[in-house]
């Protein structure tokens, strides 16, 4: 399984250089001889350096410009008990403590305070202790607590 860790932006100077659009968090991909693929090609960074806090690259190879970015599933450092990758929760289906079912989750929102899951009939809840109450990834299913949602049964 392949993971996205970003997307080449636009151009940044004139050797080839390129903002990295949607990064990865993990800035270990973004420094001198890092290797990843590149629309499913191996690549490797020659250069970084950054502009207004954002990565900028150069690769051993052109790519062009949307191409996305990512790593086998694999190359990410494992986590630890209660840590979860956003892309693992994708897809998981969402139930409060009651049984009653709330929907999936359509994506994970980066918050300032904390993250949020977006589920697919458009309801958000937070990602925190009192909401999320297990994640079960064999399982697909996220159990949270009552009252976070608004949603007619």
């Amino acid at each position: 399984m392949r993971v996205g860790i970003g997307k080449v932006g636009r151009p940044h100077g004139i050797d080839g250089a390129f903002f990295v659009e949607q990064p990865s968090d993990n800035k270990r991909w973004w420094k001198t001889g890092a290797t990843f693929l590149a629309d499913g090609t191996p690549v490797r960074v020659v250069a970084h350096r950054t502009s207004s806090g954002r990565p900028v690259i150069k690769l051993d190879r052109d790519v062009e410009r949307g191409a996305i970015l990512e790593v086998e599933r694999e190359a990410l450092p494992p986590t630890t008990e209660d840590e979860y990758y956003a892309f693992e929760l994708v897809g998981l289906a969402v139930v409060e403590e009651t049984g009653r079912e709330l929907g999936t989750v359509k994506t994970v929102i980066t918050g300032v305070a904390n993250d949020v899951l977006e589920l697919d009939g458009g309801v958000l809840l937070p990602m925190v202790e009192d909401c999320v109450r297990s994640v079960d990834l064999g399982g697909r299913r996220i159990e949270v607590a009552t009252g976070f949602a608004d949603v007619e049964d």
